[in-house]
């Protein structure tokens, strides 16, 4: 049989492999349509802009599971999640691919950006298709990487990535990925408390601006809340396992707890209520769930202590008065 011949008959049996892919991909949008769930692909321009991607770089011919693939950069709407050809106007084509697919030089490799776990089809999409209706695993593909803070991966829903999007806003207005690139994670499992974060940061930076005598840059300001604030927090969460008690939410869950229940103590005490520490905090946070509270944790001397505004300022103006009382003495 010569290869036309052989090319002929691939194509017929693409024709019939297409029909049967396009009805799934019709009672598959149907289903999901009853069940209030989107069947399309992720698209890649909508995913660069809510996470804010800008860099990318080549990273060679890969092997990429197909499974990974969830999204693409122009046809998003013409493949159902699972890449099963939605158009009837598409089976020309999608027949030529498969009959080169199932011959004897196969297919060349596609283009696929990668972002986080997840992949985006630049070129390729009825490579793709074809592949998964042959059940391949994987298929060959030139990758560039477009490097992000969050961790997208195949199967996330709206929802994460809504979450995604807040986390991605968050850091941005902080620049904590690239002054702390390798931070400790900052995530929320309430998107909605991005902005509880950032109040506790802007409160940070007016008692630093009262401190320096001068207007302070947010970001600045975002960094040293990080690093004598935020940071020695987590750092004590984590010696203490505090996480256990807090099954699947996060650690700036945690270190919110904390300020809200440090708030809760002035509110139920006033302004002259005792500062206290993280430890303290944490002490008091194992003690509600009744689990045993280590010794050393009540014997802790951490530097960690997080202050309300209003002690803040008691205690910027007590520093002035005593640098003021200073510089009499050395005149007498």
């Amino acid at each position: 049989m010569s290869d036309d011949q052989v090319f002929r008959t691939n194509y017929m049996q693409g024709m019939n492999k297409f029909n049967s892919a396009r009805t799934r991909a019709f009672w598959k949008e149907m289903l999901n349509h009853l069940r209030g769930k989107s069947a399309e692909l992720l698209s890649f321009e909508d995913i660069k802009q809510r996470l804010r991607l800008r860099e990318e770089s080549y990273r060679g011919l890969h092997n990429v599971p197909l499974d990974q693939i969830v999204g693409s950069v122009g046809r998003y709407r013409e493949f159902t999640r699972d890449f099963l050809p939605k158009r009837g106007n598409m089976q020309e084509r999608w027949s030529r691919v498969y009959a080169q697919a199932t011959g004897m030089a196969g297919l060349p490799p596609i283009e696929l950006y990668k972002v986080g776990d997840a992949y985006f089809v630049r070129d390729g999409n009825h490579r793709v298709s074809v592949a998964q209706q042959l059940k391949a695993k994987t298929i060959e593909a030139h990758v560039t990487e477009l490097p992000t803070a969050v961790d997208l991966h195949a199967g996330m829903s709206a929802k994460d990535l809504d979450d995604a999007t807040a986390y991605v806003a968050f850091l941005e207005e902080t620049n904590l990925d690239s002054t702390r690139p390798h931070h400790v994670p900052l995530e929320l499992s309430e998107r909605g408390r991005y902005a509880d974060l950032l109040g506790h940061i802007y409160m940070h930076k007016s008692i630093l601006e009262h401190m320096a005598g001068r207007e302070i840059d947010s970001q600045e300001a975002a960094l040293h809340w990080y690093d004598t604030v935020f940071r020695p927090a987590i750092t004590l969460i984590r010696k203490y396992n505090a996480m256990d008690a807090l099954g699947v939410r996060t650690e700036a869950d945690l270190y919110l707890w904390i300020v809200d229940h440090l708030l809760d103590v002035r509110e139920e005490f006033g302004d002259d209520a005792p500062s206290r520490k993280v430890s303290d905090a944490l002490v008091d946070f194992l003690k509600e769930r009744q689990i045993n509270v280590p010794e050393s944790l009540e014997r802790e001397d951490d530097q960690s202590m997080i202050l309300s505004q209003t002690q803040m300022m008691r205690a910027i103006d007590e520093i002035a008065t005593r640098e003021a009382e200073d510089d009499d003495d050395e005149q007498d």
